[in-house]
């Protein structure tokens, strides 16, 4: 697991909430890092009952939010679920890959400079923030990194005081992107993957190498503009990684989203990267599900989150 924005407390339910739907799942294990779907339900929400925000108010209307809650839950036969995790919205949140000019002499100083750091990263005060850190490899030249996760303490607190008023314990709170990213992690492969992540304004991807993030990028853009930006990207890592200096060889892309057309994305990886990448499926990264009845693109956030039980 990459970390999380609360306790790590492991609930084997998830649901997944975006602008336009709410996702309740259980997973059951079918064999060693490989899962089942078990129950399941995906409900469409109104319009305008989430705006996904960094900063904002993100729910818009708390009543409606709550039934649809209850809806989901209701549909996937899991009313009598307390304990959950949460993947929220990606645009709720924002990450990053914080790099020191030194490792700093003591802790107090390393939290200060790390919280500076997070302002200027993510344009509010840490004071208003709830960070998660968690360090990494150092950089080419041998400065510290930490892989940050941070969203606003009224944000959250929107969240988690209707979860609390429906007898709910969220145990593990994460953005969507995050949350996806626990499929590439785990897999005992040590090259690098690439997840790319749509959202209504652009895409998230993240890199990792080996187990660990290595870059972070969310790309707003207009849906035409999205293969453009994913050719920048690969670009971006066959000139800084492409020598393959530290051991990493991109090999494998998960795409989540239904804009991301695989096909398309495999002629743009060969155009940049000279090379074919696989396109990670489903039961690439261990998960079993009846493709008539779900979407994985609806379900990969909260099942990548339902897997850490």
């Amino acid at each position: 697991m990459l970390f999380s924005l609360t306790k790590p407390n492991f609930p084997n339910a998830a649901i997944g909430i975006e602008r336009d739907r709410i996702s309740a799942i259980a997973l059951s294990g079918s064999g060693r890092s490989s899962y089942t779907v078990k129950q399941a339900a995906t409900i469409p929400l109104p319009p305008n009952v989430i705006e996904p925000s960094f900063l904002e108010i993100n729910i818009k209307e708390p009543i409606e939010f709550r039934v649809s809650l209850e809806a989901a839950v209701q549909s996937s036969g899991m009313m009598n679920q307390k304990r959950w995790s949460i993947a929220l919205p990606s645009n709720s949140a924002r990450s990053a890959i914080l790099t020191l000019e030194a490792e700093p002499a003591a802790k107090q100083e390393a939290e200060e400079i790390l919280d500076w750091k997070a302002e200027q990263t993510f344009g509010a005060p840490a004071s208003q923030l709830r960070i998660s850190r968690q360090k990494i490899s150092p950089n080419r030249e041998g400065r510290p990194r930490y892989f940050a996760t941070a969203i606003s303490l009224g944000v959250i607190d929107e969240y988690e005081t209707i979860f609390e008023n429906m007898g709910w314990k969220a145990g593990l709170i994460l953005p969507r992107s995050v949350g996806e990213a626990n499929w590439l992690v785990r897999r005992g492969d040590k090259s690098d993957a690439l997840l790319i992540s749509a959202q209504d304004d652009g895409f998230t991807a993240l890199l990792l190498r080996g187990d660990e993030p290595s870059v972070v990028r969310t790309v707003t853009c207009l849906p035409t503009e999205v293969d453009d930006e994913v050719y920048r990207l690969l670009m971006f890592y066959n000139d800084r990684f492409g020598a393959n200096m530290n051991g990493g060889y991109l090999d494998r892309i998960l795409l989540i989203g239904r804009g991301l057309v695989p096909a398309r994305i495999t002629q743009i990886a060969s155009e940049a990267l000279g090379r074919s990448l696989q396109i990670l499926r489903p039961e690439d990264v261990g998960l079993s599900f009846p493709e008539t009845s779900f979407s994985f693109d609806e379900i990969a956030a909260p099942a990548a989150l339902a897997s850490l039980a």
